[in-house]
């Protein structure tokens, strides 16, 4: 039997001991060794295996106070890289004590239910710990004892509760004798929840004060690991750690270690026996670069592995956009002006554009010039560099949307935003134009409205269709019928109205290839409808009355063309057609 795809799974004692297929990250654990950073932050875009491997780390490193249960966890790595790496790495393996924190849970609707939970949490890793409190209580103090036991209960105070770290290495290490390891998930989920909901400034403090008593002067620290998505500034969380040492997508050291590199991923799927359909998983979850080391989005390989697995001829999906809030992307939509909303369409486009590096920004930050913003895309890996340069002693980067996955991800936010837009506004001036025939008054509408939009000219036709459904479903006076998926037979947009006596239109779309191509297109939409017979199936529904409009598009200007006007055109159609137009018009 293969092995099961490890959808969703986080737990790594889990992952060995359930048979999941593991891609071998071990060796993350002998690079920390040999490069001895005492406080390590590691920023990766979401669900880039940061807690596997934070989990991994725990099962390594931890003296669990049980001799059977240490065993177990170095029965884990058995027959794994680290295991081959020599005594030097093996020889640490159940030698820590080690505090798994995770931050995800603090994200809330206000600090007060934050601030329970992130309290939560830290009991929860001091209970796990017990035991070897009780055990061995004699050798700390009757206070210490008293403070742990409160934190483990959920009873300490907040003061108490900000200096909980350093009080678990400071009694950990007067029991077992040796430091601390810490390891903290997702630091910056409170911070990035708390900027949005509008407590922020509250939860740096806490989340500050929490972190300086375990990093900042904690003499009973033997490493700590923190991983999150974005780096926020030393100057406001990380404050006076000069020991701090950050890895982000830029960093060379670590590049393998979080994601899937393309050996990787072509080992998968052969096992799988799906390595035929490889060239679409390189097109839809490759493209990021971190350091100079491509990688592949790690949960979104496993999610269409999983499809295909029972079905080879699968669809990929955008998985990657449910896994989390798309906020930054939204707020970066809402507020483009002119500029940004250019800079957009260029990388929609597939372009690329020019940022130069920030990496010590905070969310306070974000809004206070475009490169912040630019910046955060790119290091939550909505954007990737397709190369960086040193230019007036900065840092900048050539970045582009990394494959096609995330492209959907940009384009299904744009619509969105662009359907609540539309719901705002009164399209009643459109409607009149469609019912008198006046198609300058629809171009001229039309027109206005794409130059407030955010085009992606790659998947023009969605985009326009998709544009032109949601401006005309805001009638409360007609039903819009979209035929885009329905084949030839008929046309992109039928609207009606709800009585068989009242009107009916018929829409047809092209994409033109440059704007002189406008006007020869509308009128071969227009004509598409007469030439296919589209207003046979108004007809044999009992509409009457059937108006009939072709429309093209280059990006920001339509062009649109009634049958009243086409009419009139000399040479604009053979008789047939135009008996049918008139048939179509019912202008008898």
């Amino acid at each position: 039997m293969k092995k099961a795809l490890p959808v969703g799974v986080e737990n790594f004692e889990d992952m060995v001991k359930s048979g999941y297929y593991y891609v071998d990250k071990t060796m993350f654990i002998k690079e920390l060794l040999d490069l001895k950073g005492k406080v390590n932050v590691f920023t990766r875009p979401r669900r880039f295996g940061k807690t596997l491997n934070l989990s991994m780390l725990r099962y390594f490193f931890e003296d669990s106070g049980d001799i059977e249960k240490n065993h177990q966890n170095k029965e884990l790595f058995r027959g794994m890289r680290i295991f081959d790496a020599g005594e030097s790495y093996t020889s640490q393996m159940g030698k820590y004590p080690v505090m798994n924190l995770t931050l995800k849970s603090a994200k809330q609707g206000n600090f007060e239910n934050a601030y329970y939970e992130l309290q939560a949490e830290i009991a929860s890793e001091f209970d796990r710990h017990r035991n070897i409190i009780e055990q061995e209580k004699e050798r700390i103090t009757p206070k210490e004892y008293e403070q742990y036991l409160s934190i483990a209960d959920e009873q300490a105070d907040e003061k108490l509760v900000r200096g909980s770290l350093k009080l678990f290495s400071r009694c950990m290490y007067k029991i077992t004798g040796r430091n601390t390891v810490i390891l903290i998930d997702e630091y910056d989920v409170p911070l990035e929840n708390a900027y949005f909901r509008g407590f922020y400034e509250k939860m740096v403090d806490f989340i500050r004060s929490l972190f300086e008593s375990a990093l900042k002067t904690n003499d009973y620290l033997y490493f700590a690991v923190i991983t999150g998505c974005l780096r926020i500034s030393k100057e406001s969380i990380f404050t006076g750690l000069n020991h701090l040492n950050i890895i982000s997508v830029l960093d060379k050291k670590y590049s393998e270690h979080f994601g899937f590199i393309e050996p990787e991923v072509i080992q998968m799927m052969s096992y799988f026996g799906v390595e035929s359909r490889f060239s679409v998983m390189k097109e839809w979850y490759d493209g990021y670069m971190f350091g100079n080391t491509e990688v592949y989005n790690p949960w979104s390989v496993i999610k269409f592995l999983y499809d295909l697995y029972s079905d080879a001829d699968a669809f990929p999906h955008p998985y990657w956009i449910n896994t989390s809030s798309n906020d930054i992307i939204k707020d970066l939509v809402a507020r483009a002006d002119r500029e940004m909303k250019g800079q957009i369409e260029t990388l929609l486009s597939g372009g690329t554009m020019d940022i130069r590096v920030h990496e010590e920004v905070t969310y306070d930050d974000m809004h206070s010039n475009g490169e912040n913003l630019w910046n955060f895309l790119y290091f939550t890996g909505y954007l990737t560099k397709e190369r960086e340069y040193f230019k007036e002693n900065y840092i900048f980067l050539k970045v582009r949307i990394p494959n096609v996955e995330v492209m959907t991800i940009y384009e299904t936010t744009i619509m969105n935003w662009m359907k609540e837009i539309v719901k705002k506004e009164d399209f009643h001036d459109l409607y009149l134009a469609m019912e008198e025939g006046n198609a300058q008054r629809m171009t001229d509408i039309l027109n206005g409205q794409l130059f407030r939009t955010i085009s992606f000219y790659d998947s023009a036709e969605n985009f326009y269709h998709g544009f032109l459904t949601g401006i005309l479903s805001q009638s409360e006076n007609y039903l819009v019928k979209s035929n885009r998926e329905s084949g030839n037979s008929r046309s992109d947009i039928m609207v009606k109205s709800p009585s068989l006596r009242g009107r009916s239109f018929i829409l047809e779309l092209k994409v033109s290839d440059s704007v002189d191509d406008l006007e020869m297109d509308a009128r071969k939409a227009l004509q598409q409808i007469y030439d296919k017979k589209y207003a046979e199936e108004l007809r044999k529904e009992g509409y009457r009355r059937i108006d009939c409009y072709g429309i093209s598009f280059f990006r920001k200007d339509c062009e649109v063309w009634s049958g009243d006007f086409y009419e009139k055109m000399e040479n604009s159609s053979d008789c047939g057609s135009r008996r049918y137009f008139n048939d179509c018009e019912y202008r008898v």
